[in-house]
């Protein structure tokens, strides 16, 4: 299948390697992966704050991009932005845009997946012969879960990777408290439900913590490595990049991201 890949605002500036983790494991499953090279914000970020009009270029210009009809999936490593393509692009194109950029975004959020999505429903497949010999607990970011409401499939993936003891993480469904702008704007809340989710999560003694969304891994990320809890954590498509043959050697603790994606396919 020709796969547009989606680098997402904080793939591209903060969080790289879990972009190239997805390109690798896209190609390694046999799927041709393109990058436009023009793509920018999908405009969640505006939307969210109550912006609606202003990310109508932003909007525009990712239909364009992905509009390609050779393009058969566009698959991001990120609920919340396959969220906003499938569900605020609608909102802003109709309120705020013309006939050619409603037609625009229905094309392509018809064929929009976040990662997981596109691995178990289009690709057909749980089973991506991953290696991870780690502990591991996986969160699911409210987008995902809510909005796109992926519901098993990242955990289906997780279960079917080589050597990894996965373990439940408690109240799983709260969320972490980042919420963009909300950990600003209401930093106390804020928090405080980081604090719950960090119990949780070295609760479980695992050595990683796990989800669909960098933003949500920099929110616990960064409570982690405050407190020194020693757990780290990880992009989803990293532990699925990862072989035994191109291992992903883990950071050290306190770290949200490092070196070390098994990255030689995407070079």
């Amino acid at each position: 299948m020709r796969v547009g890949l989606f680098a997402t605002c904080l793939g591209d500036t903060l969080f790289p390697d879990a972009v190239k983790a997805t390109a690798v494991l896209l190609a390694r499953l046999g799927h041709d992966v393109v990058f436009p090279p023009d793509q920018t914000c999908c405009g969640q970020m505006h939307v969210n704050t109550g912006y609606q009009r202003e990310p109508v270029p932003l909007v525009r210009g990712f239909a364009e991009q992905f509009g390609d009809p050779s393009i058969e999936a566009v698959v991001m490593p990120s609920g919340s932005c396959a969220g906003s393509v499938r569900h605020q692009h609608g909102i802003v194109a109709e309120r705020y845009g013309d006939a050619a950029l409603r037609a625009g975004v229905e094309a392509v959020r018809t064929k929009t997946y976040e990662l997981s999505e596109f691995l178990v429903d289009a690709a057909g497949t749980t089973d991506v012969g991953a290696y991870f010999p780690h502990r591991v607990t996986y969160h699911p970011t409210c987008h995902s879960l809510r909005m796109l409401r992926v519901g098993e499939k990242p955990l289906r993936l997780l279960r079917a990777v080589e050597a990894i003891d996965l373990v439940e993480l408690p109240e799983a469904d709260a969320c972490c408290g980042f919420g963009g702008t909300f950990a600003v704007k209401n930093a106390e809340t804020s928090a405080a439900m980081l604090a719950d989710k960090m119990r949780h999560v070295t609760g479980t003694g695992a050595e990683v913590c796990t989800a669909g969304d960098s933003s949500c891994l920099m929110h616990i990320g960064g409570g982690l490595s405050r407190i020194e809890a020693g757990t780290r954590t990880l992009h989803l498509a990293q532990i699925l990049a990862s072989t035994r043959t191109q291992p992903y050697v883990l950071p050290e603790p306190g770290t949200h991201e490092a070196s070390g994606t098994p990255l030689e396919a995407a070079r």
